[in-house]
């Protein structure tokens, strides 16, 4: 899931980051937003309050909407940033590292969120955006920009374009193409939907913990790797 990137990259690797991202996506922006009032997963928003505060002279307040984007940017400039210099290292941690520290941040958001909202609400959405951006440019990364996670915006864009697509494309090898897509489309749509369902419910019983919630399913998704490749690396030892 996290270690194939490029040529060696399948289908199936794209639909099983894509669940596991978009799930931990959902859970943040219903968390986030149940906390704070504010979209922590995407800037499209926060770039028209920006304006709209900007020109209404409220300078202040327009530099926190700039803020929210700044720190959207600040993470995906980091995730990237991190990726090529990993990579000159060990290609085998190049995605690991960013999900780790995703793993981490959202971790202290969920311990000392109740913290930050109490000396200043903003810092929490900082951080989240932060996350965030992390993990949209990472996802973006390992699966050659196919799979996005963190808004729909564009996905339910590139839905529509392909199911009417369904209408003129006739040949079998074009239409499987539109399917796997779609299916693509559709699954990180649903993982996005029900991370937001359970981020919801839980955040009604266990507050920012359920960040926590979504740290450890990204933790899982690591662990998934390692031990599947452990896995395939003795198969292969046992049959030679």
């Amino acid at each position: 899931m996290f270690r194939h990137y490029g040529k060696s990259r399948t289908f199936w690797h794209n639909i099983k980051i894509a669940s596991l991202l978009s799930f931990v996506a959902g859970s943040v922006n219903v968390a986030g937003f149940l906390a704070v009032q504010r979209l922590t997963t995407n800037v499209t928003g926060h770039f028209a309050f920006f304006v709209d505060e900007i020109l209404q002279l409220h300078f202040w307040k327009g530099f926190i909407y700039f803020f929210y984007i700044f720190f959207f940017f600040l993470g995906s400039f980091t995730s990237s940033f991190m990726v090529e210099l990993v990579e000159r290292k060990n290609t085998r941690f190049v995605y690991i590292v960013p999900t780790l520290l995703e793993s981490f941040l959202l971790l202290a958001a969920a311990f000392f969120g109740k913290i930050l909202i109490s000396d200043n609400p903003n810092l929490l959405a900082f951080l989240l955006l932060f996350a965030m951006g992390l993990q949209n440019s990472l996802v973006t990364s390992i699966s050659n920009a196919t799979v996005r996670t963190t808004h729909l915006t564009g996905l339910f864009t590139d839905l529509g374009i392909e199911l009417s697509q369904l209408f003129f494309y006739k040949h079998q090898l074009e239409k499987e193409k539109l399917y796997k897509s779609i299916r693509l489309r559709l699954t990180i749509i649903s993982s996005f939907f029900f991370g937001g369902l359970v981020g919801g419910i839980l955040y009604s019983s266990i507050g920012l913990y359920v960040l926590a919630f979504a740290a450890v399913t990204l933790i899982s998704g690591i662990l998934y790797d390692a031990v599947k490749m452990k896995l395939l690396q003795y198969s292969r030892k046992t049959k030679g």
